[in-house]
């Protein structure tokens, strides 16, 4: 079900969120750097609880578009094993600099791949930035997109306002995202629906697949 604001929030009492950005007839799901240095417990930041359950639920989404035919689009985040093209990630987030391209942390988890996906590598938080993403959505004449990944308040936040940005439709299943915390995770996906798209479940994402199935989105 579609998250729920609290009656006293300040900002829908100031003008934001007011009504339901409704989906196109056209989608595409995009899944966000759920890859090995993410799902895996063994690396450092591997393994959160959110992100555990955003790799079950996606699971089953993905395999509603599949079954719709409706286009796949992945992501991983890499660099080069000289860190020549990692910018400033290395102060932040030093561990990154281990998850260098053709390693174990920058593959799909294997939970989630098929081989009609299409894969990007990315540099940056946002899926649209430096790649051909918004070229192939318009391609394709996508309307929607159906944000899933991690983490929530990072990468997948970063690609819903750029979503939004180019005038893409969006959901974003709540129980699809994950971060290392429930704290950012929330606060997030309630900033992004009052202003760029529209949070959900994984339910409510799977009706609409079956919908665009039947050809009747």
């Amino acid at each position: 079900m579609a998250l729920q604001l609290p009656p006293d929030d300040p900002w829908v009492a100031r003008g934001y969120g007011q009504a339901s950005i409704e989906p196109g007839e056209r989608a595409a799901v995009l899944v966000v750097d759920l890859q090995y240095a993410f799902t895996d417990p063994s690396f450092p930041t591997g393994g959160a609880e959110l992100v555990e359950r955003a790799v079950r639920n996606t699971a089953r989404v993905l395999a509603g578009a599949r079954a719709a035919e409706i286009p796949v689009y992945q992501t991983v985040v890499a660099w080069r094993d000289d860190g020549a093209d990692m910018g400033l990630w290395p102060v932040k987030l030093p561990v990154m600099r281990e998850v260098t391209l053709g390693s174990r942390w920058a593959r799909v988890d294997e939970r989630l791949w098929d081989e009609s996906d299409v894969l990007l590598v990315k540099k940056w938080p946002s899926f649209f930035h430096g790649t051909p993403l918004f070229s192939l959505l318009t391609a394709g004449n996508r309307d929607t997109v159906i944000v899933t990944g991690c983490m929530t308040s990072g990468c997948v936040r970063a690609t819903v306002v750029d979503a939004f940005s180019y005038g893409f439709r969006t959901l974003v299943p709540e129980d699809c995202v994950g971060d290392q915390g429930v704290d950012g995770h929330l606060s997030n996906l309630r900033d992004v629906h009052r202003r760029y798209a529209e949070v959900t479940d994984a339910a409510e994402v799977i009706a609409y697949l079956q919908r665009m199935r039947r050809g009747t989105a």
